[in-house]
């Protein structure tokens, strides 16, 4: 590990309490995490914990749960969606139970309400038996289930024959959660920047770390400044940025991050569900399909949508535009839209449908009876987020499962979309066993 000790002998009192060194030359630690959403944090918690090293989280915003992190469903996930062979099927179980722990040993409101899986037509009735068959292999409790049976869990809902009723899948507030795993990391002795922006991370010639530069400060450009970090390893947890920083460093060459925005559909409060309701999904892509969720505080949404964006950050208006990224991401974008080997042109046809509420709501009414009394006037919209999607740039294909690169000197998660937030505990450890192995 690149410590203080190695540059000036003793630890000073900084460091025995496991923080980082300030010293004239810039901070020195032992790791760095770019990156302060649930994945980032719960890595340098991890590394804190098993390695009791020095760990400076730089995040970019002046909050946590920003982007990916407080955007998503909020769904914790059962884990029967993916193929016992993924990294996927390996954590979102054991992800689910602990995440559960820990929202509940931390006070925050939860939704244990389940989840329907519904037929919408009798083509349907394969995939229900195919995700019955992956969560029996991956281990999670599931239940087949009559039509008569899933309108007693809630007498609302459309399908056809049969459905599949999953227990544990739960919901919580995705930015509590967040908040609350950024408030355990710095209990446990991390260290964290906020208004701090990784600028770039170079390998040390003589391989034993990374000099990290951030650009630290507020929005204003006056008071913005740039900072040297000194880092054992460096670890890229940047989101819907970690493919730009990556690719600066050598890694990840053949993915890129095509930005997919998801919308959603807020009740009239008259409307009440008892669990969340989804469809049969395609399997081939990693998109679940519109489906109801019933939040922490109990309302009801409709979601998400999976539509191409402009930009990373295109979350309403010019927010976040930057037009080189522009130019990038529609050039990615044509060139799915001609040659891709997942009907991209198809998905963003349909999925731009969905800007119209009248069309959203009769693609959901398929799930739900009596949607109808519902006019869109009683639906708002909600806050959306956007889904950092891995695509493999050579094949011209969708990247189901997580991927991580790196060497001894950094580590990189290329792709940790959905159920990432569900998975980010054993994720996290999955990270850290990686890192330990190149640093040794």
């Amino acid at each position: 590990l690149h410590t203080a000790t190695t540059r000036g002998g003793e630890e000073n009192e900084e460091q025995k309490k496991g923080g980082c060194e300030t010293t004239r030359m810039g901070k020195i630690a032992d790791f760095v995490v770019g990156g302060g959403g649930i994945i980032g944090m719960s890595i340098a918690r991890e590394l804190r914990r098993r390695l009791g090293a020095s760990v400076l989280v730089v995040e970019k915003e002046d909050t946590t749960a920003r982007h990916g992190s407080g955007r998503n469903s909020g769904v914790l996930h059962a884990g029967f969606y993916y193929t016992a062979d993924t990294l996927k099927a390996r954590f979102t179980v054991e992800g689910n139970r602990r995440l559960h722990e820990f929202i509940e040993e931390r006070g925050i409101p939860i939704n244990k309400c389940g989840k329907l899986v519904v037929a919408q037509t009798e083509a349907d009735l394969k995939g229900l038996d195919i995700l019955l068959e992956r969560g029996r292999v991956n281990g999670v409790q599931l239940e087949s289930i009559s039509e008569k049976e899933a309108k007693q869990i809630e007498p609302k809902v459309k399908t056809v024959e049969r459905a599949i009723f999953s227990p544990h899948t739960s919901s919580a507030n995705p930015i509590q959660v967040t908040e609350a795993v950024e408030r355990a990391a710095v209990e446990e002795g991390v260290e964290v920047w906020k208004n701090a922006k990784v600028v770039s991370a170079t390998p040390l010639a003589d391989g034993s770390g990374c000099e990290v530069v951030a650009e630290v400060g507020g929005k204003d450009e006056a008071e913005r400044r740039r900072e040297q970090i000194s880092s054992g390893h460096f670890i890229n947890a940047c989101g819907l940025h970690a493919d730009t920083i990556a690719h600066s460093m050598g890694f990840g060459m053949k993915y890129a991050i095509v930005p997919f925005k998801g919308i959603y559909l807020y009740s009239d409060p008259a409307l009440h569900l008892h669990c969340h309701v989804y469809p049969v999904p395609n399997l081939a892509n990693p998109f679940l399909g519109v489906h109801f969720t019933v939040t922490s505080a109990g309302e009801v949404k409709i979601g998400p949508s999976a539509i191409p964006s402009f930009w990373r950050e295109q979350y309403g208006g010019v927010e976040g535009f930057d037009m080189g990224e522009m130019w990038d991401v529609c050039k990615r974008n044509l060139s799915l839209l001609f040659n891709a080997n997942f009907q991209f042109a198809t998905l963003a046809r349909e999925e731009l449908k969905k800007y119209n509420k009248n069309y959203f709501l009769s693609h959901a009414s398929s799930l739900v009876d009596g949607m109808q009394q519902y006019s869109a006037e009683k639906w708002r919209w909600g806050k959306p987020g956007i889904r950092a999607q891995l695509v493999n740039v050579e094949k011209r294909t969708l990247e189901m499962d997580f991927i991580v690169e790196g060497d001894h000197t950094s580590t990189h998660v290329l792709n940790a979309v959905s159920p990432g937030w569900t998975c980010s505990f054993p994720f996290a450890d999955y990270v850290v066993d990686r890192v330990e192995k190149s640093v040794r």
